[in-house]
């Protein structure tokens, strides 16, 4: 279901959303299934591998409600829990119009604005210059603000960020990042389970594996039975083995693709209903330029990373990468809203104290401060106004 305009691409990201839900059922199954192989291979031995397959099958068959429960049972503690759960990864906290006035004004002026249901605030402590968005429903959607970031924004370049994760909660992009965040933590949790008790069952007891022993024992009791026979059966155990590994790494890998369906276009449009709330492109575009390297939450996991507004992790050949390059967003920002670019920015909030000159008279005023592209024309590093240019591009 391709997204062409606004109301598509919501509507494709609820279409989506049921969809990688049941894959999470889909993806449950398999898992079940791999863990079924393993489980009849050290339990029962001299067996051929298609036996092996039928019991695992029966063992799925018979599991399957147990499994369905389980999942469902996953997805509703999820649902009620996913925030706490970001929280504890974060270390994020609520804050109050009292706690951070500055901050609460600016998201509460953007959401009366625009008739907004005013999403819960909520600061991260940490260095890094980075925001997101999260929630299922309107009880729940918050947003997050680095203190990193809250200190090197100004109020445009802060509205400017805000205006972008309200965007996100607006389009329904929130939900899908959530859901998404939801099955790769679930299928990484179980397959990492099951990927300890292999490791522990076959490498913990000094050789003495499940098929290997009971292969041992079984030639030692039965010598009538022929050579050939012993080796078929030593290999179907190895086979359904490989096989086991093998569909638990491909549901890990499916639960990393998961990503792929979380749409570039996603940041381009957030980027442009952030100038369309703010009426400024260029406090957009300042912010992705001071945000840019800056971003990486240490502590967090790559899950919570793709709920930000800049993911600076990219996965092998930028394949699994869910956000496009600051620089192509700034360039669109350019190109269809009339934003002008300052250029990469180098460490911005972070410029050492300048020595004062030996013969500077103490009684002279200090220097007025580099306040940003904002600020009067003639101060260092700041554009003029072009003439006859507005935010939307040159007056007509």
């Amino acid at each position: 279901m391709a997204a062409y305009g606004l109301y598509t691409h919501i509507a494709s990201n609820k279409f989506r959303s049921m969809m990688l839900l049941a894959g999470l059922f889909l993806l449950i199954y398999v898992l079940v299934y791999a863990g079924a192989l393993l489980a009849e291979v050290f339990l029962n031995s001299n067996r051929a591998a298609g036996d092996y397959m039928a019991l695992a099958m029966q063992d799925l068959i018979s599991a399957f409600p147990w499994a369905t429960v389980a999942a469902a049972l996953w997805i509703v503690i999820a649902y009620f829990f996913h925030q706490n759960m970001i929280d504890a990864v974060t270390g994020s906290e609520s804050v109050t119009r009292k706690e951070q006035p500055r901050l609460y004004n600016l998201l509460e002026n953007l959401c009366i604005s625009r008739g907004i249901p005013m999403p819960k605030l909520k600061i991260m402590d940490s260095p890094a210059l980075n925001a997101f968005a999260s929630g299922l429903n309107r009880r729940q959607y918050s947003i997050t603000v680095t203190t990193g970031l809250l200190n090197a924004l100004d109020d445009q370049e802060m509205e400017a960020v805000l205006g972008h994760e309200l965007t996100h909660i607006r389009n329904g992009d929130v939900q899908l990042m959530v859901v998404a965040v939801i099955i790769a933590g679930v299928v990484g949790f179980f397959g990492e389970l099951f990927f300890r008790m292999f490791t522990n069952l076959s490498w913990n007891s000094s050789g003495s594996s499940g098929w290997s022993s009971s292969s041992s024992s079984s030639s030692s009791s039965s010598s009538s039975s022929s050579s050939s026979d012993s080796k078929n059966s030593g290999g179907g155990a190895v086979i359904v083995v490989v096989v086991a590994i093998a569909l638990i790494v491909l549901a890990w890998l499916l639960s990393q693709v998961v990503k792929l369906a979380l749409s570039r276009s996603r940041e381009y449009l957030a980027d442009a209903g952030s100038v369309e709330l703010t009426k400024n492109p260029d406090a957009m575009i300042t912010a992705l330029r001071k945000i840019e390297g800056r971003g990486e939450l240490p502590n967090a996991t790559s899950a919570v990373m793709e709920l930000c507004v800049d993911n600076p992790r990219e996965g092998f050949a930028d394949l699994f990468a869910t956000h496009p390059s600051v620089q192509s967003r700034i360039d669109k920002l350019v190109q269809f809203a009339g934003g002008r670019d300052p250029g990469p920015l180098e460490h911005v909030g972070e410029e050492a104290p300048a020595s004062e000159p030996e013969d500077a008279d103490p009684a002279a005023p200090p220097p007025l401060p580099n306040k940003g592209p904002w600020s009067d024309a003639g101060v260092p590093g700041v554009l003029p106004p072009l003439p006859g240019q507005g935010p939307w591009g040159p007056h007509r």
